[in-house]
């Protein structure tokens, strides 16, 4: 689904310098976004700070968005982009591991609870930096392997198997055995 004409509209009028226009925009996508920060970067300052990077940069860039996606998915890969950029500035700790070295099995299943999504955010927040960033952009963002790969500049196999690692711990927190 592309941008409709009113979203052609609204993109136009905030190129354009509208301030209402772009206010617009940003109440549409913020809440959003800010859940995707949060997820990615655990600390509420953090995503705060993300957030109003990645939209600063989201209206910068915003004449070069072309309709070959919709307007949430390209504004969501400027955000996720953002979030990685600060998790490198960090260093997230991701475990390097050679092709074949370590075979993962990716059967693990969260039981089917009825879990608050404020249960679930608490426990993904209390995972190591890797884990909770692959386990985020997999899970939750829709990523798979080779594109958390090529955005990390890790290996796929240490892609999967830090989610496989942060799978398992997910699972012991969310049934109460972390």
């Amino acid at each position: 689904m592309k941008t409709s004409p009113i979203g052609n509209k609204l993109v136009n009028s905030c190129i354009n310098g509208d301030r209402e226009a772009q206010y617009r925009l940003y109440s549409q996508y913020s809440i959003a976004m800010f859940n995707v920060c949060l997820r990615i970067l655990r600390k509420r300052e953090d995503a705060e700070d993300a957030l109003q990077d990645a939209f600063s940069l989201v209206f910068r860039k915003l004449s070069t968005f072309r309709n070959e996606s919709t307007l949430g998915a390209w504004i969501k890969r400027i955000v996720v982009n953002t979030c990685l950029n600060e998790i490198k500035k960090r260093k997230a700790f991701f475990i390097e591991l050679d092709e074949g070295m370590h075979v993962v099995d990716e059967s693990i299943d969260i039981p089917e609870y009825k879990l608050e999504v404020s249960k679930i955010q608490q426990a993904l927040g209390l995972l190591p930096d890797g884990y909770r960033t692959i386990c985020s952009l997999y899970l939750f963002e829709g990523y798979d392997h080779q594109e958390i790969s090529s955005l990390l500049g890790i290996s796929v196999s240490t892609s999967k198997s830090q989610l496989h690692r942060g799978k398992k711990l997910l699972k012991k927190q969310l049934i109460g055995h972390g």
